[in-house]
């Protein structure tokens, strides 16, 4: 079962340092782009990853075309994608070390999901770390 108790999650939030955004956008209307300044502005540090952009900065970093091509561990996987796309997400999830999978509102595959809990990751599904992080700190679960 993903996670959803709020201690979870804010002990998800509290100890991961890296996120790869799969399916970052370079247009700031769009909910990716928003949620990655957000990251960034939270001290995480932010790998985004899109095929199309690969090898461009976006908001000060590089561009990753796939998982797999991040040069350092990564704690969360936050996804962008449609849920169409995630059973494969959780493979290269898996296959990256990941301790994390978090999908964004609207991104449900309980398959999926059940894949990357028996391989260990932990799973926060159809919630944004943008809209859940202040939560989290307004009701004191985590820093300020």
């Amino acid at each position: 079962m993903p996670l959803s108790a709020d201690t979870e999650i804010a002990r998800v939030l509290e100890r991961t340092r890296t996120i790869a955004v799969v399916g970052a956008s370079h247009k700031p209307e769009r909910p990716s782009y928003r949620v990655m300044a957000f990251l960034l502005r939270q001290g995480y540090q932010v790998f985004p990853v899109n095929p199309g952009l690969a090898g461009r900065q976006l908001l000060g970093c590089e561009v990753y075309p796939v998982l797999a091509s991040i040069p350092v561990a990564i704690d969360m996987v936050d996804v962008f994608r449609q849920s169409r796309y995630l059973a494969d997400l959780v493979g290269e999830a898996i296959a990256a070390g990941a301790r994390t999978l978090w999908t964004q509102l609207g991104v449900v595959d309980t398959e999926a999901a059940a894949t990357a809990e028996r391989a260990g990751l932990e799973v926060v599904m159809d919630r944004c770390p943008a809209i859940e992080f202040p939560r989290l700190q307004a009701a004191g679960l985590l820093p300020h």
